[in-house]
């Protein structure tokens, strides 16, 4: 498998080093002559000191023959330009990207990229998942990451009790799918209203999770 990667600074140097230890044939772009050099000291990766959001350094790369991209460079704006050009113009299977804003992730997502990551908001969401930890029994992804499951159980003064799941406002993509109540199996509807102890499971897409469990059980 070919892997195009365009940045790569000091934070993803063990990224590069596991995908050329694993047999990858990796080719990274930097335009940083000093992370350029770093990096061929740790990888057996090709390096290109240039500019990778400019479509002839990208084709002088080899991204016609890429079967991966990553956008790994420290500006989302550099990060976009670069999926733009992968997706569209030279029509890559897989772009992932890094995204350093969380609200840019919504603007990459409609590139059509299979994957994005955000380290704002995975530590915001650890915070949340802490801070909740005494609400929330399971938490698992599904589909390659893309949708995730999650089990609470609403604790006193959550801010949902009494409220009917259409008067909760959930983002979107958000669905209440079931509702453990004294031993009984609600498939609830908009109408169902919430109680303390009620156990939810509850399905949203990974950027929307700190909304969804904020809606449901507010700071606990």
């Amino acid at each position: 498998m070919k892997i195009l990667i365009v940045g790569g600074g000091e934070e993803a140097s063990y990224i590069i080093k596991s995908l050329c230890d694993r047999g990858y044939e990796v080719t990274i772009i930097n335009r940083d002559a000093e992370d350029c050099r770093r990096l061929s000291k740790i990888s057996k990766a090709i390096i290109v000191n240039g500019d990778g959001t400019l479509p002839r350094v990208l084709e002088d790369s080899g991204i016609k023959f890429a079967d991966r991209i990553l956008a790994l460079t420290p500006r989302d704006e550099d990060n976009y330009v670069i999926c733009r050009i992968a997706k569209h113009s030279y029509g890559v299977d897989a772009v992932f990207a890094l995204v350093h804003d969380p609200d840019n992730v919504e603007v990459f997502q409609k590139l059509g990229l299979e994957g994005t990551f955000s380290i704002t908001a995975t530590v915001s969401s650890l915070i949340e998942q802490r801070s909740a930890s005494q609400a929330i029994r399971n938490l698992q992804a599904l589909a390659d990451g893309k949708i995730g499951v999650t089990e609470i159980v609403l604790p006193d003064g959550a801010p949902s009790i009494g409220k009917a799941l259409r008067e909760i406002r959930f983002p979107p993509s958000t669905l209440v799918a079931a509702i453990l109540r004294d031993g009984e199996v609600i498939v609830p509807n908009g109408e169902t209203r919430l109680e303390m102890g009620d156990k939810l499971s509850f399905i949203s897409l990974p950027e929307r999770y700190t909304q969804s469990l904020e809606a449901l059980v507010g700071g606990y």
